[in-house]
């Protein structure tokens, strides 16, 4: 069965192309790494959860403190995974494009 690892530019998974060894265990192992295009970010499953995030805890509020910040971040995480039928959550995670 051939794996595909879906991959976005960021800088480290493009080693493909500057590093033959990963390239070379993608080959032997029956993996494909796919690299989503450039300016691409609706391709990538996760980013209708980090519009959330922006939208609960960090839009509109300057931190005193990068703990402070660190602190709304663990708070918006912890109170979404107690809430995942939350319909105002949703509303605002789907109205981020997404593949």
């Amino acid at each position: 069965m051939r794996i595909a690892i879906v991959l976005d530019n960021f800088s480290p998974h493009l080693s493909t192309k500057r590093h033959s060894r990963v390239g070379d265990w993608a080959a032997e192992n029956n993996v494909e790494c796919a690299y989503v295009p450039t300016n691409a970010s609706y391709l990538n499953r996760i980013e209708c959860h980090f519009t959330a995030l922006r939208y609960f805890a960090l839009n509109g509020i300057d931190r005193q403190s990068h703990e402070e910040q660190n602190s709304m971040i663990r708070r918006h995480i912890a109170w979404r995974n107690r809430h995942k039928d939350d319909e105002a959550v949703r509303a605002i995670s789907l109205s981020t494009k997404v593949a």
